[in-house]
Parts: structure tokens; sequence; C-alpha cells
């Protein structure tokens, strides 16, 4: 066992810092994408 696995700096699972992660990027291009389909249909 190293000295990582000792200190550890974050107790929470890994599975709902990754589902956060991937909810936040998610909602981000689908903005990006909203916005350029918006963009399309007024231009």
């Amino acid at each position: 066992m190293n000295e990582f696995e000792k200190d550890v700096q974050s107790k929470t699972n890994d599975v709902i810092d990754s589902g956060f992660g991937f909810i936040f990027s998610f909602v981000f291009f689908s903005l990006i994408f909203f916005i350029g389909v918006i963009m399309k249909a007024v231009g």
C-alpha cells in the first residue's frame, strides 16, 4: 500500500464525481448546439 492510498484527499465516491462531470459537459455541449440551431434558424 503506497502513501497516497493512506492519505486520501477526497472521501467521496468517484462514480458521483464522474457523473457530475458527464452531466456538466453534456449540458454545456447541448447549450452550444442549441445556440447554433437557433442562430441557423434566425439567420
